[in-house]
């Protein structure tokens, strides 16, 4: 049994994708256990994660996270995992086949928006998106410096 004293952390807070909500617009989300190599844990407890650039794919039945960038951990052994290696994503069969559905859709991706510890295991939160198109980004800017001023105003 564990001293009353010793608590365990439950990691870092969540690695978020930022670029993400502002280059889509997020129409569902997804919590997928992710399938890591030893040290990455570690790296990702330290939170030396970039989501930039990420995306996930269904391929045969499972579903996989790619570019997803995890530097490597400094006191590691001799194996170091590849950096943007592809990794497999944990789900149910019944929620592949949905998310895969669903990305089949014409405009919508599969992009990861979180990176994060729950219950001292990593999950990534997979949002099905729709692309943004330029002029919509401008209107959401304009519409949040509209708030801001009306706010700073009062």
């Amino acid at each position: 049994m564990a001293k009353s004293g010793s608590k365990r952390p439950d990691g870092p807070a969540a690695i978020v994708n930022r670029h993400a909500r502002y280059d889509y617009e997020i129409l569902g989300s997804y919590e997928a256990g992710i399938a890591l190599e030893g040290s990455e844990v570690k790296s990702v407890f330290r939170g030396q994660v970039n989501l930039s650039g990420a995306y996930c794919r269904v391929d045969e039945g499972e579903a996989w996270l790619y570019d997803m960038d995890i530097a490597p951990y400094g006191k590691a052994g001799s194996y170091v995992p590849g950096r943007q290696r592809k990794r497999k994503l944990l789900l149910h069969k019944k929620e592949i086949e949905l998310i895969r559905r669903r990305s089949e859709e014409r405009g919508l991706a599969l992009i990861p928006t979180r990176v994060y510890f729950q219950n001292r295991r990593v999950k990534v939160e997979i949002s099905i998106a729709r692309g943004r198109r330029q002029y919509d980004k401008r209107e959401k800017i304009d519409a949040k410096t509209a708030r801001r001023e009306s706010e700073s105003g009062d």
